[in-house]
């Protein structure tokens, strides 16, 4: 057990895959793999840099001799610089052409894109698990009644399965945010260190096409389709601020999903999954709480105040850029990444093994139906020879009735008990149970539901059906 603070996100809730992507080892070999892009880049457009020199980097990619680079550091308080030389120990022959022509943004920035790339598939794969599975189980509970809720009191009726595609309803914008913002990332490119390229200029003997393809060059070899068009010597942390609301929106949905979870499991209506073993209480043995979803709202919380970190460096950069940001994103960002990776775990979780309990949902339904049904009844009896106004009435009169029997005494609702026995309403039993049956009161919620599977999440897990499968493993 150590006895220094441990990051929660690293030893409880993050994944392996995001916890790499975000690793010390992962960015300081892609520092390694842009300044040997720099330099075959550099090659390629006529700088004397040799094969030999270039193969000298690659055969140290991987490599690294850390103890070196942090006793530099240590001596230098510079790490890319401390880098640089470390490599270039390694690497003799190499070591006048590394980092050549560039500034510390150039491998800075650029890992930094390159690993929100990986991040952000990352999420949008999982994403896109969750939507999958929330579409499978809407389309299970299609038709199945139950109470719709405005301001968490009884309304129309609605379905389970249509209230689990408002919920994917979100997280369906929230894949075309992360899909929109994977599909416009830039890379920083060879920019210099004021975002002039004056450093590459002089380097090709003023020849601004060559700088101008020195920037593509690295851009295609890296799989990008664009670097920026201008930087400051950072590229625009507008970018940083942009990934962040992508991800804040994945927490909104996912915190507005556990929301009604957790209240539809007070309900006893669905529950998110309970093992044999799992304790709700350390002194209520017979709780169950819903610790999924309200570990989802926590975290969720603590995402969604992430992006406020990005906005603030984005409005307080001077000029061409300050370095107050650096300590910042070092943290901000990763964990944004972590927690949004963390949550959607946990939802694959919850979704992969919802518990439905339709009688409660049943009674529940039944509790209210009889107020809603009332127009159905009159018109049936108005059918049958009755006249409107004076039906209109003695529902009325029977409702405040029953409501009394429900608030005051406790009692089921017996409205339409009443009715069977008024015989001003001219209806049988049989009557009352064909005009109350809850499916007639769920509109067009079935179709509803296969429509939006059809129409919107289909093309989804059809474009990226490769990634589906993801079944996450809770650590605790």
């Amino acid at each position: 057990m150590s006895n220094i603070y441990q990051n929660p996100l690293i030893q409880r809730y993050a994944s392996e895959e995001m916890l790499s992507i975000f690793s010390p080892d992962r960015k300081f070999q892609t520092w390694r793999k842009l300044w040997i892009t720099l330099a075959e880049a550099q090659k390629e457009l006529g700088l004397p840099i040799t094969q030999e020199q270039i193969d000298e980097m690659k055969a140290f990619e991987k490599n690294i001799n850390y103890d070196r680079a942090r006793a530099i550091e240590k001596e230098t308080r510079h790490d890319v610089m401390s880098h640089v030389h470390a490599f270039g120990e390694q690497c003799p022959k190499a070591m006048p052409i590394i980092h050549l022509g560039a500034t510390s943004a150039f491998v800075g920035g650029n890992t930094d894109v390159i690993l929100f790339r990986e991040a952000l598939i990352l999420v949008r794969n999982k994403l896109i698990n969750v939507i999958h599975k929330l579409s499978q189980f809407a389309e299970e509970s299609k038709d199945l009644p139950t109470l719709g809720f405005t301001h968490f009191q009884p309304a129309q009726l609605t379905t389970v399965g249509k209230r689990a595609t408002l919920w994917n309803m979100d997280l369906v914008q929230d894949y075309y945010d992360i899909e929109y913002t994977i599909e416009t990332l830039m890379l920083r490119g060879a920019k210099g260190t004021t975002g002039t390229q004056a450093s590459y200029l002089n380097l090709f003997d003023n020849d601004h096409e060559k700088v101008k393809a020195l920037d593509k060059l690295i851009a295609q070899k890296l799989d990008f389709e664009k670097t920026f068009p201008v930087t400051g010597q950072t590229y625009s942390r507008k970018l940083d601020s942009r990934v962040l609301n992508a991800l804040s929106g994945i927490g909104q949905s996912l915190h507005k999903i556990t929301n009604d979870l957790r209240l539809l499991q007070h309900l006893k209506e669905v529950e998110e999954p309970f093992e044999k073993k799992q304790i709700g209480s350390s002194a209520m043995a017979y709780k169950r709480n819903p610790m999924r979803s309200e570990r989802i709202a926590s975290l969720a919380r603590y995402l969604m105040a992430s992006n406020m970190n990005t906005a603030m460096t984005v409005s307080t950069q001077w000029f061409e850029r300050t370095l107050d940001d650096s300590a910042n994103r070092r943290i901000s960002i990763p964990e944004a990444f972590l927690v949004a990776d963390s949550i959607l775990d946990i939802m694959n979780n919850i979704v992969s093994g919802f518990v439905v309990y339709p009688k409660v949902i049943y009674k529940h339904v039944m509790e209210e139906l009889p107020f809603m049904a009332t127009e159905n009844i009159i018109m049936e009896s108005v059918k049958k020879g009755g006249d409107r106004q004076e039906l209109h009435e003695a529902i009325r009169v029977h409702s405040m009735a029953a409501a009394e029997q429900v608030k005051i005494h406790g009692q089921s609702n017996d409205l339409l008990s009443r009715i069977v026995k008024d015989p001003l309403f001219g209806l049988t039993q049989k009557d009352v149970d064909q005009l109350t049956d809850p499916k007639l009161f769920i509109g067009r919620s079935a179709e509803q539901v296969l429509e939006f599977n059809e129409e919107i999440v289909k093309p989804i897990v059809s474009k990226y059906s490769d990634v589906l499968g993801h079944e996450a493993s809770l650590k605790v």
